[in-house]
């Protein structure tokens, strides 16, 4: 029987502690680490996207962060051709490559082998779009991707403003629905997907936690350098954080209610992570960091290592 090559992937919510299993992981298994984080691919964006340290970095090799300035867009396509060739390149240096992150549309794209639209932005469009959406409500403009696109609609919150574009966009520009054109084709390599999780009450801590230190350590002075450079037009400047700190310094918020504003984003995100990667999915081992040890899932990693296929 031929054995194929072997892909790990890492999920689960913000601040469960991802990036602290994967490094040692990496360290034990021999293994290399690609990013699946939409917005660590940003450079000068450390703190706010709570990136691997310099001493994270060093423990265990990482791609794909730090790859793009805050004023550029990396398309989900690219992102899967720089992942997927990540992923050839630690293969053949006889290493494990591990994708480890929370942003489902990244995992899963190269999880489940999307084959993405190739449509290049049309910004006239998106601003339309955009202006559309002002006028009218994201609800309004997820009802006219509904009209277009059904099951595009049902898979895209009516808030995601930026994803109801991008669909709209694509059918617009070529006459067919996103969601046809995302088929897949299946991955040359057999996957392990580990889950990692926490009960919701700890995990909101940890997080609030996180936000605390993200306060004391400079989000505040690395968001007004970001402002002050980049303006604050892009989509990186939409991250968990950066709208709330800058809503303080111009002086719309207290920084009490900036923090209070963040804390509730970053839960509401967290529930959403989980729709991506939702606990009853069989095809995820999960691994409740309350109740296991490092050690346990070090093993099991193991031994669907050993197995061959």
């Amino acid at each position: 029987m031929t054995e194929r090559v072997k892909v790990l992937f890492i999920v689960g919510p913000t601040a469960v502690g991802k990036t602290a299993i994967a490094v040692s992981l990496a360290q034990q298994l021999n293994g290399e680490i690609i990013s699946a984080d939409s917005r660590q691919v940003y450079r000068r964006m450390d703190i706010g996207t709570a990136k691997p340290t310099v001493l994270e970095q060093r423990s265990a090799r990482h791609h794909l962060i730090d790859i793009v300035d805050p004023d550029q867009e990396l398309s989900l396509a690219e992102f899967q051709r720089m992942a997927l060739a990540s992923v050839a390149s630690i293969i053949r240096r006889g290493r494990l490559p591990m994708v480890v992150g929370g942003t489902g549309q990244y995992v899963r794209a190269v999880l489940e082998g999307w084959r993405i639209p190739e449509v290049p932005p049309d910004e006239i469009l998106r601003l339309e779009l955009a202006s559309f959406s002002t006028i009218y409500s994201s609800a309004a403009l997820h009802a006219r991707l509904g009209s277009v696109d059904q099951v595009a609609a049902k898979k895209i919150d009516y808030r995601n403003i930026r994803r109801l574009i991008r669909a709209l966009e694509v059918y617009l520009v070529t006459g067919q629905p996103i969601s046809i054109l995302q088929t897949r084709k299946l991955p040359h390599f057999e996957s392990l997907v580990i889950g990692l999780t926490r009960p919701r009450d700890i995990l909101y801590a940890r997080a609030d936690d996180r936000i605390d230190q993200m306060i004391v350590g400079g989000l505040t002075e690395e968001t007004s350098r970001l402002a002050g450079t980049f303006g604050w037009s892009h989509a990186s400047m939409s991250s968990l954080g950066y709208p709330q700190i800058g809503a303080y310094l111009r002086k719309e918020l207290s920084l009490a209610e900036a923090v209070a504003g963040l804390r509730q984003t970053t839960r509401r995100f967290i529930r959403h992570q989980y729709n991506w990667f939702q606990l009853d999915d069989q095809k995820i081992k999960w691994f409740d960091l309350e109740s296991v040890t490092e050690d346990e899932i070090r093993e099991h990693v193991r031994n669907w290592l050993t197995i061959q296929t």
